[in-house]
């Protein structure tokens, strides 16, 4: 569908923003529009005015799924060929430009944010991934993006987030969509889960008592429309590798270790029975994490599954690493600290991977019950592999429009086990284990109880769980997956988009302070646990210039980098020549009102009659200090070589001033009006050098830019000629005497 067009009421003072999650396994694009903010302030009678309120972000598009667009696979796995990358960009730049119009592509923000695929490369393969990236969106687009930084050739608009960003977007995105920053009858925010393929995270804000003694503390600063800041403090984290995917590659290394150290096998030479895959299927695995370096362990193997969902949960547990060492107490998986959870008064949102394996298999996305969910993910892992692919066929073929995972009867889920589109072969086959894993992530991981209430248990019905519950005072359920609020899909970049939003509310005043991203915002960013990924620019070029340099001007050979050393300074007069406009103006601004105060005494000391004689003013002693700042002429403007003080005479107190301009040749004559005769210039004549004529002279018209009117007497009954030649030597400007005809 094409952009809405200028005379459209939906894009009236409506503002866009694109950000580009690139993933492991994919890129997507999302496109978010919100109304302006300060037009929403000014319009009392708009749909949008609530001034209590944070800015209402939206999908990008009216309608219709156009404001998202996908394409695999991951910007990550381009690093050993970087020459296709752009591509894989050029689909999703292409949908951006068509779906935002034209006249705003200018002021609308593009972002591309790596996740972590991206963090798992090497410093230097980022840096060039993201430098390439830059360059195609620079010369390809009229979106707006940062210039360099830091973070990168693109600033914030192209660069790589951590695990912990991440995270604090996406509480962002639940809080928004929930409610958690409006709603006055809730304690506290939502919690904040999320899993994908490499890494796991938790953002949460503790309870009151907690906060005083949590470490590592991130504020989240917000604005409402009314230009009110809301301020929350979040503790976020991730653990990377503890993904579904990367679980999966360290629980395979684990199986065939275990396997090869008891060397028996009731199925035959290298073949490993697996309880996390569904009875019969067999795959061939090639280890990737091992703990062991024998070479036999690192040959590829036969998986064979057994079904077993309780076996999966005692075989997934160890790879929570509960109990590596915990240097700063309390801590949770694999060493890392968290501030003691409140479950009774913090309450969790999952998204992604707690979703996908809830919803799209078992039907049961939405409140979370471990007994139900413990039921339908035995029954699945039980089942022979050959069953499961035959009922998938039979669903595509019929296309269910019951959704995935589900079959409904009068508004009740009578059976799981039916799947539709969505769900492909792949998501099948690993279902047992991503089920498992996530379980135990949430019991055994983040410590989340396992609520047991035998009035409970026979339901399979989501919702009558948070009824019950709530009947019981339980209050809102401990744990929910939820992919979707309303028509927006709950994401981290929603939670970037509703920050930018935020940024554009003016602030109540000056003394207000703008707003930024969290990671962007910390006091003592040196000693903050939390680092910002930074990939080294710098060293890549380096190593593009130094295979061109002769060996005794590496940096083995000198021992220190020649490249650097030069690259440093030439950043300096580039941000330099940035600057120079408003370094030209404040010192413009300066002169002026210099030469206004010298007028001023002059003119008192004429009134007095102490009018200095002509040629008697000394020079001026910041035109003796001047010379060594010549060569910086260019940038400072009060610089110009000095002046020989005779060209210059003060008039006495029976004349006036003639100011004459050079000659520019060629010239013509013409005859004026009263007899005047005048050699006028067929150019425009330059300015008077500053040194010369003073800033009132000229405001008071007694030199004009259009014409350069050479014999000229001013009077003050009018003008007339004036007998005699006028001399001008070097096209240099002089005051004269000329004597009023009395």
């Amino acid at each position: 569908m094409p952009p809405p067009t200028a005379g459209d009421p939906w894009l009236v003072g409506r503002h866009f923003g694109a950000v580009i999650d690139a993933g492991s396994s994919g890129s997507r694009l999302q496109i978010y529009s919100w109304k302006d903010p300060k037009a929403i302030r000014l319009d009392r009678t708009s749909e949008f005015y609530n001034l209590h309120t944070l800015p209402q972000v939206e999908k990008g598009t009216r309608q219709g799924e156009e404001w998202v667009s996908k394409v695999e696979p991951g910007i990550s796995s381009f690093a050993d060929n970087l020459e296709d990358l752009p591509g894989h960009l050029r689909p999703l730049l292409n949908h951006a430009r068509e779906q935002i119009p034209p006249s705003l592509h200018a002021e609308t923000s593009l972002f591309l944010l790596a996740t972590a695929g991206m963090r798992l490369l090497s410093p230097e393969k980022q840096a060039q991934i993201l430098s390439e990236t830059c360059h195609f969106f620079v010369h390809h687009s009229h979106f707006r993006l940062d210039g360099p930084t830091a973070a990168g050739p693109c600033g914030s608009s192209v660069r790589i987030i951590t695990g912990e960003e991440e995270g604090l977007f996406g509480w962002i995105a639940v809080n928004y969509l929930m409610d958690g920053f409006t709603g006055s009858s809730n304690p506290t925010t939502y919690g904040f889960l999320d899993m994908g393929g490499a890494s796991t995270q938790i953002a949460f804000e503790p309870s009151k008592v907690h906060q005083e003694d949590a470490k590592s503390l991130i504020e989240v600063r917000l604005r409402r429309l009314d230009g009110e800041e809301i301020l929350h403090k979040v503790f976020v984290t991730t653990w990377l590798g503890y993904g579904t995917n990367q679980a999966r590659e360290r629980y395979v290394g684990l199986a065939i270790n275990e396997f090869e150290a008891q060397q028996i096998s009731p199925l035959g030479r290298d073949v490993v029975p697996d309880p996390c895959l569904p009875k019969d299927l067999e795959l061939t695995e090639t280890p990737v994490h091992l703990g062991l370096a024998s070479d036999h362990n690192r040959k590829t193997h036969r998986l064979v599954g057994t079904g077993s969902f309780e076996q999966c949960m005692r075989k997934t547990a160890s790879l929570l690493n509960k109990h590596a060492p915990c240097p700063d107490t309390p801590c949770l998986m694999n060493g890392v600290y968290v501030p003691p959870i409140d479950f009774s008064v913090s309450h969790f949102i999952g998204v992604s991977e707690y979703w996908y394996s809830s919803e799209h298999v078992f039907g049961l996305g939405g409140p979370y019950d471990f007994v139900q969910y413990e039921r339908a993910a035995s029954q699945f892992c039980s089942r022979d592999w050959a069953n499961i692919v035959q009922e998938h066929e039979e669903s595509r073929q019929h296309s269910r429009p019951t959704g995935d995972g589900e079959v409904e009867d009068g508004g009740r889920i009578v059976e799981v086990g039916k799947w539709g589109e969505k769900v492909e072969i792949p998501r099948l086959r690993m279902q047992c284990f991503k089920a498992a894993w996530i379980a135990n992530v949430l019991h055994d991981g983040i410590g989340m109880p396992r609520i047991v209430d035998p009035g409970g248990n026979g339901t399979t019905d989501g919702e009558r769980v948070a009824e019950q519950a709530e009947s019981k005072g339980l209050g809102r359920p401990t744990f929910q997956s939820v992919d979707t609020v309303g028509d927006i899909a709950i994401s981290w970049t929603l939670g970037k988009m509703v920050l930018e939003a935020s940024k554009e509310v003016p602030l109540l005043s000056k003394a207000d302070k703008p707003l930024s991203d969290p990671l962007d915002d910390i006091p003592n960013p040196e000693t903050f646990p939390i680092k910002p990924i930074r990939p080294p620019f710098l060293d890549l070029i380096e190593d593009k210039i130094s295979p061109h340099l002769p060996t005794s001007l590496t940096r083995s050979s000198l021992g220190f980098s020649p490249v650097l050393l030069l690259l440093y300074p030439l950043l300096f007069f580039v941000l330099l020549f940035v600057i120079r406009r408003r370094i030209r103006s404040s010192c413009l601004r300066f002169r002026r009102s210099k030469a206004k105060q010298r007028d001023a005494e002059a003119y008192s000391m004429g009134e007095e009659g102490k009018l200095l004689s002509p040629g008697s003013r000394s020079p001026s002693p910041t035109l003796k200090s001047q010379k060594w700042l010549w060569p910086l002429r260019g940038l400072l403007p009060f610089v110009h070589r000095p002046v020989n003080p005779s060209f210059v005479s003060i008039p006495s107190s029976n004349s006036i001033l003639r100011v004459t301009p050079p000659r520019i040749s060629p010239t013509r004559s013409f005859s004026m009006p009263n007899g005047l005769t005048s050699a006028a210039s067929i150019s425009r004549s330059p300015s008077p050098s500053p040194g010369l004529v003073d800033d009132n002279y000229l405001s008071n018209g007694l030199y004009s830019r259009s014409l350069n009117t050479s014999q000229l007497t001013l009077s003050g009954g009018g003008i007339v000629p004036r007998p005699g030649a006028i001399s001008r030597i070097n096209s240099m400007h002089y005051i004269t005497d000329m004597h009023l005809d009395e």
